[in-house]
């Protein structure tokens, strides 16, 4: 058993996290909410990422941002800009899980390839995949400067690509650090419902505020991400009718969702990244204090020690560390976080609580996921085309075939994000033209 004293160091030491947006290299720092303490003229690129003592009251207000040089950029001759586009760093305000005012940074682009479709130019709200829990995991630092590695501490932006191929179809980009992944008042809330919707809805809403971009109130919004992005976007397309009427959100992509956290904790342990699990514990904890005796009884030191250290890490070094472990390693009883939490009520309540697809999306979304997939359980995913369905959302289920099991390694989760990703950016550019969807709810019952 392990002490409510030594989860409190372990809460303390979690948060105790440094500035790594302050780490890059940015230009001099603007503030453009002056009314907002904390944001004047004295800011330093250093500081950055320290969240003012007082928060604007609007959602998506900007409260400071600063020109973002993109690690990967090329310039050329007769383009307007650097190729794929002009990045801003920025904070902006959302709300948390319990409804609280929360700082929340991101990088917009502005792309230099010209919108040639019909209206002003769309922006896509994009949720980053996994990245990790320390701040230089933050996808704002991997834009910035690519590949970051720090002692033993390493992030790779790999969803780059991702980005930079809607870039070069003159479509707009705004990416969410997520709540807590890249501030200073707080630890990363990993795989949260309620705090990733909200910071990628509340990114689009900054992004049309920057001054100087090709945004436009018009300008149509889609949401797009896989694997944690793919939940993030889908808690965005369902909250969205209630917590931002106001974005002109057209449809939104949600690939490899883990939509029903109780099946992905049990599928994703003893894979390549158990260390998840550890992540989505820490923010857990955090947000709801009433786990820490959970906590206390259940939880070994060798487990806060592995939660401890998860909290500072990325995917590259989590995966280094805790692939193919298993959280029964992590428990006074030898049993899974699985099992413990599906008999504690208060801890089962809240991953139940997470749970995407009780509510309505009012705009079309696509939800793909890897027949085989072997990090993000297949069956929940499909799970939650067929509740959208169920509430009368218009849902474009794809199931991505797959011919070889690969035993957690991460091979069938990340497939699919590459396959299907033309396909997926071709849905989205269709919603940016007003092309009409019918979705194949009828179907879904006979899909795989």
């Amino acid at each position: 058993m392990v002490s409510t004293m030594t989860v409190s160091r372990w809460v303390s030491v979690s948060t105790a996290v440094a500035c790594a947006l302050g780490a890059v290299a940015l230009p001099a720092v603007s503030a453009q909410a002056r009314t907002v303490p904390g944001a004047g003229a004295r800011l330093t690129a250093a500081s950055f990422c320290d969240p003012p003592k007082r928060l604007p009251t609007a959602n998506g207000a900007v409260i400071r941002s600063a020109p973002a040089n993109l690690a990967v950029a090329i310039n050329l001759p007769l383009i307007h800009g650097p190729l794929p586009g002009t990045g801003t760093l920025m904070m902006y305000k959302s709300t948390d899980n319990n409804g609280l005012p929360v700082a929340v940074t991101g990088t917009y682009i502005e792309p230099s390839t010209p919108w040639p479709g019909p209206g002003d130019r769309p922006l896509v709200s994009f949720a980053e995949g996994t990245q990790g829990q320390g701040d230089q995991c933050a996808p704002s630092v991997g834009l910035m400067k690519g590949v970051v590695v720090t002692g033993q501490l390493i992030n790779t932006p790999y969803e780059i690509p991702f980005i930079y191929q809607l870039l070069s179809k003159g479509v707009a980009v705004v990416m969410t650090d997520y709540v807590g992944l890249g501030t200073t008042d707080r630890l990363h809330t990993y795989i949260d419902r309620l705090d990733q919707g909200h910071a990628v809805l509340d990114a689009a809403r900054a992004a049309k505020r920057l001054a100087g971009t090709s945004l436009t109130r018009a300008s149509k919004v889609a949401t797009y991400g896989y694997s944690q992005g793919g939940g993030a976007a889908a808690s965005a397309a369902e909250l969205a009718p209630t917590y931002a009427p106001d974005v002109p959100l057209v449809g939104s992509y949600a690939g490899a969702p883990p939509a029903d956290l109780v099946a992905v904790t049990r599928g994703i342990d003893g894979t390549l990244l158990t260390g998840a699990i550890g992540w989505a514990l820490n923010g857990f904890v955090q947000s709801h204090p009433d786990l820490k005796p959970v906590i206390a009884a259940n939880v070994s030191p060798a487990g806060v020690t592995a939660l401890t250290r998860l909290s500072t890490m990325c995917t590259v070094d989590a995966s280094g560390a805790y692939a193919f472990h298993h959280t029964s390693e992590w428990t006074t009883s030898g049993r899974s976080i699985s099992d413990i939490i599906a008999g504690i009520p208060v801890a089962k309540a809240v991953l139940d609580d997470q749970r995407i697809g009780r509510l309505k999306p009012t705009t079309p979304v696509r939800i793909a996921t890897g027949t085989l997939d072997d990090l993000v359980p297949h069956p929940q995913a499909r799970q939650l085309a067929v509740d959208c369905c169920a509430r009368g959302a218009t849902v474009d289920y794809v199931p991505v075939t797959q011919l070889l099991p690969t035993g957690g390694t991460g091979f069938n989760h990340i497939g699919p994000a590459v396959s299907d990703s033309g396909a997926a950016q071709q849905w989205v550019l269709d919603r940016f033209a007003g092309k009409p969807v019918t979705g194949n709810c009828s179907s879904v019952a006979r899909l795989p």
